[in-house]
């Protein structure tokens, strides 16, 4: 796909979110789509590869969180993969401080090459258990938002998430299609965590049958020390 019927695309399909991207901010896009091919030929960063895919499917989807955070906040994408919400916010929100977190070294690698390539600033990639990274008190709710995509239950994904976020802060988790039961099965954790589920938006990505939700968990009260557990337990043991 050429730069121009790339650009086209992104333009009609962010007309949709409300967004509308520079000139600048097409070309960072475009360089990240090929390079984001290129690498997925070596190392297995995702599963959509085509083009027009990839541009409703990571770049506008990762965007839809965009009018949900505040100038100038901190952001931890957590299990971010290959840089999907994180990269693309970062482009069009250059206010941002965000930290990507993933368990993957090699795909910390292909971070750190989008982030050199494009001339990213106040971002940076992390290589990291995230129950690790969560008990850092370094780190350990510092963070105005978290916010995640396709990593786990939400009753696993609030363990990982709300330790790092500061009272008052939010999480912002997104979610596919059906999230009735995942809500209802994560009530105890939330609570547990120090969270409460304030909102919940649905919506179909543009031009596609691709239904979405983000679900937003405000901090209310301090995480307990003891959260999150050792690796591998949030997943199999959910609060």
């Amino acid at each position: 796909m050429d730069i121009k019927e790339f650009s086209d695309l992104m333009i009609e399909y962010g007309k949709e979110i409300n967004m509308v991207f520079t000139e600048e901010q097409l070309q960072k896009f475009y360089q990240y789509m090929n390079l984001l091919i290129e690498w997925n030929e070596k190392i297995n960063l995702t599963a959509i590869v085509e083009p027009k895919e990839i541009i409703v499917k990571h770049f506008i989807d990762s965007l839809t969180i965009v009018q949900y955070i505040k100038p100038n906040e901190s952001v931890i994408d957590i299990g971010t993969g290959a840089g999907f919400p994180g990269i693309p916010i970062k482009i069009v929100r250059e206010d941002l401080q965000i930290t990507l977190l993933d368990s993957l070294n090699k795909r910390i690698k292909f971070l750190d090459e989008m982030i050199n390539v494009l001339n990213l600033k106040n971002i940076n990639a992390i290589h990291a258990r995230i129950e690790e990274y969560g008990k850092n008190k370094q780190y350990r709710e510092t963070y105005d938002v978290a916010t995640s995509r396709a990593v786990a239950n939400l009753a696993t994904l609030s363990e990982y998430m709300l330790p790092m976020v500061k009272v008052k802060g939010r999480a912002i988790c997104m979610k596919g299609s059906d999230v009735s039961d995942e809500i209802f099965k994560s009530k105890n954790a939330v609570k547990i965590l120090g969270g409460e589920i304030v909102d919940i938006q649905n919506f179909t990505l543009p031009k596609s049958d691709y239904k979405r939700n983000l679900i937003f968990i405000e901090k209310k009260r301090n995480t307990p020390n003891k959260y999150p557990r050792k690796a591998g337990i949030p997943a199999k043991e959910p609060l």
